[in-house]
Protein backbone atom coordinates (compact mmCIF):
# COMPACT_ATOMS: atom_id res chain seq x y z
CA UNK A 1 0.00 0.00 0.00
CA UNK A 2 1.13 3.49 -1.12
CA UNK A 3 -0.27 6.60 0.64
CA UNK A 4 -3.38 4.37 1.52
CA UNK A 5 -3.70 3.15 -2.11
CA UNK A 6 -3.63 -0.53 -2.74
CA UNK A 7 -1.35 -1.84 -5.32
CA UNK A 8 -1.65 -4.56 -7.87
CA UNK A 9 1.05 -6.00 -10.27
CA UNK A 10 0.85 -7.18 -13.16
CA UNK A 11 2.82 -9.20 -15.41
CA UNK A 12 1.83 -10.74 -18.78
CA UNK A 13 3.53 -13.06 -20.04
CA UNK A 14 2.23 -16.09 -22.95
CA UNK A 15 4.01 -18.37 -23.79
CA UNK A 16 3.81 -18.08 -27.80
CA UNK A 17 6.59 -15.97 -29.37
CA UNK A 18 7.43 -15.86 -33.27
CA UNK A 19 9.90 -13.44 -33.10
CA UNK A 20 12.09 -14.99 -30.20
CA UNK A 21 10.96 -18.77 -29.16
CA UNK A 22 9.51 -18.85 -25.51
CA UNK A 23 10.97 -15.46 -25.16
CA UNK A 24 9.92 -14.64 -21.66
CA UNK A 25 11.40 -18.05 -19.95
CA UNK A 26 14.98 -17.49 -22.33
CA UNK A 27 17.88 -16.84 -20.52
CA UNK A 28 19.72 -13.16 -20.51
CA UNK A 29 22.95 -14.25 -18.84
CA UNK A 30 21.87 -16.64 -15.77
CA UNK A 31 18.05 -16.10 -15.73
CA UNK A 32 14.90 -16.21 -17.09
CA UNK A 33 14.20 -12.61 -18.91
CA UNK A 34 10.89 -12.65 -16.68
CA UNK A 35 13.00 -12.74 -13.37
CA UNK A 36 14.39 -9.53 -14.11
CA UNK A 37 11.05 -7.61 -14.34
CA UNK A 38 9.36 -9.99 -11.24
CA UNK A 39 12.69 -9.48 -9.07
CA UNK A 40 12.14 -5.49 -9.97
CA UNK A 41 8.39 -5.73 -8.66
CA UNK A 42 9.07 -7.89 -5.60
CA UNK A 43 11.55 -5.02 -4.14
CA UNK A 44 9.07 -2.47 -4.42
CA UNK A 45 8.01 -2.55 -0.77
CA UNK A 46 4.68 -0.65 -1.31
CA UNK A 47 3.14 -3.35 -3.87
CA UNK A 48 1.06 -5.22 -2.36
CA UNK A 49 0.77 -8.61 -4.97
CA UNK A 50 2.73 -9.34 -7.83
CA UNK A 51 0.95 -11.65 -10.21
CA UNK A 52 1.71 -13.10 -13.36
CA UNK A 53 -1.01 -13.79 -16.10
CA UNK A 54 0.34 -16.34 -18.64
CA UNK A 55 -1.28 -19.41 -20.11
CA UNK A 56 1.73 -21.71 -20.11
CA UNK A 57 2.72 -24.06 -17.08
CA UNK A 58 6.28 -23.64 -17.29
CA UNK A 59 6.09 -19.86 -16.97
CA UNK A 60 4.14 -20.74 -14.14
CA UNK A 61 6.51 -22.86 -12.65
CA UNK A 62 9.41 -20.32 -13.18
CA UNK A 63 7.46 -17.53 -12.01
CA UNK A 64 6.45 -18.81 -9.11
CA UNK A 65 10.47 -19.99 -8.06
CA UNK A 66 11.41 -16.33 -8.31
CA UNK A 67 8.35 -15.19 -6.14
CA UNK A 68 5.62 -14.12 -7.74
CA UNK A 69 1.67 -15.68 -7.56
CA UNK A 70 0.40 -17.12 -10.50
CA UNK A 71 -3.33 -17.69 -9.80
CA UNK A 72 -4.46 -18.36 -12.37
CA UNK A 73 -4.11 -19.52 -15.89
CA UNK A 74 -5.05 -17.19 -18.71
CA UNK A 75 -7.76 -18.52 -21.23
CA UNK A 76 -6.26 -19.86 -24.79
CA UNK A 77 -8.10 -16.86 -26.84
CA UNK A 78 -6.64 -14.45 -24.41
CA UNK A 79 -2.80 -16.05 -25.52
CA UNK A 80 -3.12 -15.55 -29.07
CA UNK A 81 -1.28 -13.23 -31.66
CA UNK A 82 -4.43 -11.52 -32.35
CA UNK A 83 -5.50 -11.04 -28.20
CA UNK A 84 -5.54 -7.51 -27.20
CA UNK A 85 -3.20 -6.74 -24.22
CA UNK A 86 -5.98 -4.55 -22.51
CA UNK A 87 -8.63 -7.63 -22.68
CA UNK A 88 -5.15 -9.41 -20.70
CA UNK A 89 -5.43 -6.53 -18.43
CA UNK A 90 -9.16 -6.61 -17.85
CA UNK A 91 -9.37 -10.21 -17.59
CA UNK A 92 -6.81 -10.25 -14.82
CA UNK A 93 -8.69 -7.12 -13.19
CA UNK A 94 -11.74 -9.23 -13.42
CA UNK A 95 -10.29 -12.37 -12.01
CA UNK A 96 -8.29 -10.44 -8.64
CA UNK A 97 -11.72 -8.53 -8.10
CA UNK A 98 -13.97 -12.09 -7.76
CA UNK A 99 -11.40 -13.52 -5.40
CA UNK A 100 -9.73 -10.83 -3.78
CA UNK A 101 -11.81 -7.77 -4.66
CA UNK A 102 -10.49 -4.97 -6.10
CA UNK A 103 -7.39 -2.61 -5.93
CA UNK A 104 -6.70 0.81 -5.86
CA UNK A 105 -4.47 0.49 -8.72
CA UNK A 106 -2.82 -1.49 -11.17
CA UNK A 107 0.63 -1.30 -12.34
CA UNK A 108 1.44 -3.37 -15.46
CA UNK A 109 5.21 -4.31 -16.15
CA UNK A 110 5.53 -6.23 -19.69
CA UNK A 111 8.79 -8.86 -18.91
CA UNK A 112 10.16 -7.84 -22.03
CA UNK A 113 11.99 -4.91 -20.44
CA UNK A 114 14.42 -6.13 -18.11
CA UNK A 115 16.71 -3.02 -17.28
CA UNK A 116 13.77 -1.07 -15.88
CA UNK A 117 14.44 -1.30 -11.83
CA UNK A 118 12.83 -0.52 -8.42
CA UNK A 119 13.72 3.35 -8.80
CA UNK A 120 12.00 3.50 -11.83
CA UNK A 121 8.70 2.14 -10.56
CA UNK A 122 8.80 4.47 -7.77
CA UNK A 123 9.81 7.34 -9.40
CA UNK A 124 6.69 6.74 -11.86
CA UNK A 125 4.36 6.48 -8.25
CA UNK A 126 5.74 9.46 -7.73
CA UNK A 127 4.55 11.39 -10.63
CA UNK A 128 1.56 9.47 -10.47
CA UNK A 129 0.67 11.13 -6.83
CA UNK A 130 2.36 14.56 -7.75
CA UNK A 131 0.44 15.26 -10.68
CA UNK A 132 -3.07 13.77 -8.76
CA UNK A 133 -2.83 11.57 -12.31
CA UNK A 134 -5.31 9.06 -13.43
CA UNK A 135 -2.68 7.14 -15.40
CA UNK A 136 1.32 7.43 -16.03
CA UNK A 137 3.39 5.92 -18.70
CA UNK A 138 7.25 5.24 -19.20
CA UNK A 139 8.70 7.18 -22.19
CA UNK A 140 12.19 7.43 -23.21
CA UNK A 141 13.45 10.24 -25.96
CA UNK A 142 13.23 9.20 -29.25
CA UNK A 143 16.39 7.55 -31.32
CA UNK A 144 15.23 9.66 -34.73
CA UNK A 145 12.99 12.23 -35.02
CA UNK A 146 9.81 11.49 -36.45
CA UNK A 147 10.25 14.56 -39.00
CA UNK A 148 12.72 11.90 -40.65
CA UNK A 149 10.25 9.56 -41.03
CA UNK A 150 7.05 8.95 -43.58
CA UNK A 151 5.63 6.62 -45.31
CA UNK A 152 6.63 5.23 -49.27
CA UNK A 153 4.87 4.90 -52.46
CA UNK A 154 5.24 1.66 -54.34
CA UNK A 155 7.41 3.68 -57.12
CA UNK A 156 9.83 4.79 -54.10
CA UNK A 157 9.82 8.36 -55.03
CA UNK A 158 10.34 11.00 -52.22
CA UNK A 159 8.88 13.74 -53.09
CA UNK A 160 7.61 15.55 -50.27
CA UNK A 161 8.73 12.80 -47.97
CA UNK A 162 10.30 15.63 -45.73
CA UNK A 163 8.41 18.78 -45.27
CA UNK A 164 10.28 21.82 -47.24
CA UNK A 165 10.06 23.63 -43.61
CA UNK A 166 12.45 21.20 -42.10
CA UNK A 167 14.69 20.11 -45.54
CA UNK A 168 18.59 20.61 -44.30
CA UNK A 169 17.86 21.58 -40.63
CA UNK A 170 20.10 19.95 -38.27
CA UNK A 171 19.21 17.15 -35.81
CA UNK A 172 19.09 19.60 -32.59
CA UNK A 173 17.08 22.18 -34.26
CA UNK A 174 14.26 19.45 -34.30
CA UNK A 175 13.26 19.35 -30.80
CA UNK A 176 12.97 16.26 -28.95
CA UNK A 177 10.38 13.66 -29.32
CA UNK A 178 9.60 10.90 -26.94
CA UNK A 179 8.76 6.93 -27.89
CA UNK A 180 6.64 4.69 -25.07
CA UNK A 181 9.00 1.95 -24.06
CA UNK A 182 6.84 -0.54 -22.56
CA UNK A 183 8.21 -0.51 -19.48
CA UNK A 184 5.79 1.01 -16.93
CA UNK A 185 1.95 1.58 -16.96
CA UNK A 186 -0.11 2.67 -13.90
CA UNK A 187 -3.64 3.78 -13.58
CA UNK A 188 -6.21 3.94 -11.24
CA UNK A 189 -8.05 0.73 -10.99
CA UNK A 190 -11.96 2.04 -12.04
CA UNK A 191 -10.45 4.52 -14.60
CA UNK A 192 -9.24 1.91 -16.79
CA UNK A 193 -12.26 -0.60 -16.47
CA UNK A 194 -13.84 2.19 -17.44
CA UNK A 195 -12.09 3.54 -20.08
CA UNK A 196 -10.02 0.44 -21.46
CA UNK A 197 -6.94 2.68 -21.70
CA UNK A 198 -3.99 3.98 -20.26
CA UNK A 199 -4.50 6.90 -22.36
CA UNK A 200 -6.13 9.85 -21.30
CA UNK A 201 -6.21 13.80 -20.12
CA UNK A 202 -4.76 12.59 -16.76
CA UNK A 203 -2.37 10.60 -17.98
CA UNK A 204 1.32 11.61 -17.40
CA UNK A 205 4.77 10.42 -18.41
CA UNK A 206 7.41 9.11 -16.67
CA UNK A 207 10.88 9.98 -18.37
CA UNK A 208 13.62 7.04 -18.59
CA UNK A 209 16.68 7.04 -19.52
CA UNK A 210 17.42 5.28 -22.88
CA UNK A 211 19.97 2.50 -21.63
CA UNK A 212 17.09 1.28 -19.19
CA UNK A 213 14.35 1.41 -22.30
CA UNK A 214 15.71 -1.93 -24.09
CA UNK A 215 12.27 -4.00 -25.11
CA UNK A 216 13.14 -7.42 -26.14
CA UNK A 217 11.63 -8.27 -29.46
CA UNK A 218 14.17 -9.87 -31.14
CA UNK A 219 17.52 -11.91 -31.25
CA UNK A 220 19.80 -8.84 -31.43
CA UNK A 221 17.54 -7.23 -29.03
CA UNK A 222 18.93 -10.11 -26.63
CA UNK A 223 22.59 -9.73 -27.41
CA UNK A 224 22.48 -6.44 -27.02
CA UNK A 225 20.93 -6.70 -23.32
CA UNK A 226 23.27 -9.15 -22.65
CA UNK A 227 26.27 -6.73 -23.58
CA UNK A 228 25.00 -3.97 -22.08
CA UNK A 229 25.09 -6.36 -18.84
CA UNK A 230 28.65 -7.91 -19.36
CA UNK A 231 29.55 -4.01 -19.91
CA UNK A 232 27.95 -2.13 -17.39
CA UNK A 233 26.25 -4.53 -14.74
Amino acid sequence: MYKGKTILALIPARGGSKGVPRKNIKLLLDKPLIAYTIEAALQVDFIDKVIVSTDDLEIAQISREYGAEVPFLRPYELATDEAKSIDVILHAMDWMEKEHGAFNLILLLQPTSPFRNREDIKAAFDIFFKKNAKAVVSVCEAEHSPLWMNTLNDDLNMKDFIRKDILNKNRQELGKYYRINGAIYIAEWDYLKQNKTFFGDKTYAYIMPKERSIDIDTEMDFKFAEFLINRYG
